[in-house]
């Protein structure tokens, strides 16, 4: 039986208007999880910029933005250079308003054993999602902070579970993860005396359309398999689940939540099992041969 099904991607979460005459930025917010987030801010009025280093992604973005009839921007930006940031978020404020909120999805990914992943496969992951995560919040803050609008402002960095518990076969990820959800509750406490809430979003299974090769072929991976039945909802995530859960960690209605990480996986990661199964080392779980130093 599990879990049930959530109401239509459609339906609303909140007031319709509840991010009427606010703008919000999305990194990554072109496709997959980005762009559900992107939808549900859309859909509750927000005008959103989809910031990414990819024109087809954030043509995408926008694309799927403005046929709800939403205010939408691109911007060419790599979170990973701090000039970038600055320049991005100097075209959102002319062409829309000032940021009031700030996801921070933007990530890079994929399956590997500690022992064959390269020094530049680590720096990639963890430029892009610890650092790039806390360069977008730094730009974010430090033109909210010498405003002193007083209007609130609130950052939504996007985690994984894993972050508390290690990730075999993602150490790159996990440890930038890890990373993510400390700045999360660091900044929380330096920036809510000026009006900035902080927090983290951890979604589970979340299958979808534009999820990379190297993860799609992990084994089980996918909407009505193995994985389904693997967790304690016996379903994975939609998409339009996890848009909610941001715009409600964004909104007026979780004004007294900061330095929070909303974990949304169905009790998936809190699961034991009274009898472990059989252990199957990394290697052999992702298909890779024997290690050798050649």
């Amino acid at each position: 039986m599990g879990l049930p099904e959530p109401p239509p991607p459609h339906a609303l979460a909140l007031p319709a208007d509840t991010f009427a005459g606010q703008t919000v930025a999305v990194t990554g917010g072109g496709t997959g999880l980005g762009r559900a987030i992107a939808l549900a801010f859309a859909r509750l009025g927000a005008a959103v910029a989809v910031l990414s280093r990819s024109e087809a992604h954030r043509s995408a973005g926008v694309a799927a933005l403005r046929q709800l009839g939403g205010q939408a921007l691109g911007v060419a930006c790599d979170i990973r250079d701090a000039a970038q940031v600055a320049a991005a978020f100097d075209a959102v404020e002319a062409a829309l308003s000032r940021p009031a909120v700030l996801v921070n999805n933007a990530a890079g990914n994929f399956p590997s054993p500690a022992e064959d992943l390269s020094p530049n496969g680590w720096r990639a992951v963890v430029d892009i999602v610890l650092n790039g995560t806390f360069l977008c919040s730094r730009e974010f803050a430090r033109r909210h902070i010498a405003a002193q609008s007083g209007a609130g402002a609130s950052i939504i960095n996007i985690g994984a579970s894993y972050a508390w518990t290690g990730g075999p076969g993602f150490a790159h990820s996990a440890a930038a993860k890890a990373g993510v959800k400390n700045l999360t509750e660091t900044l929380a406490v330096e920036w809510a005396p000026y009006g900035i809430r902080v927090n983290g979003l951890a979604p589970g299974l979340f299958p979808h359309q534009d999820e990379s090769a190297d993860i799609r072929a992990v084994p089980g991976r996918g909407p009505h398999s193995a994985e389904e039945q693997s967790t304690p909802a016996q379903r994975c995530g939609r998409p339009h689940e996890l848009g909610w859960a941001a715009t409600w960690l964004a909104s007026p209605y979780a004004a007294y939540v900061s330095g929070h990480t909303l974990v949304v996986d169905g009790a998936n990661w809190q699961r034991r099992t009274l009898r472990q199964p059989a252990f199957t080392p990394i290697r052999q779980q992702l298909g890779k041969p024997p290690f050798t130093l050649d």
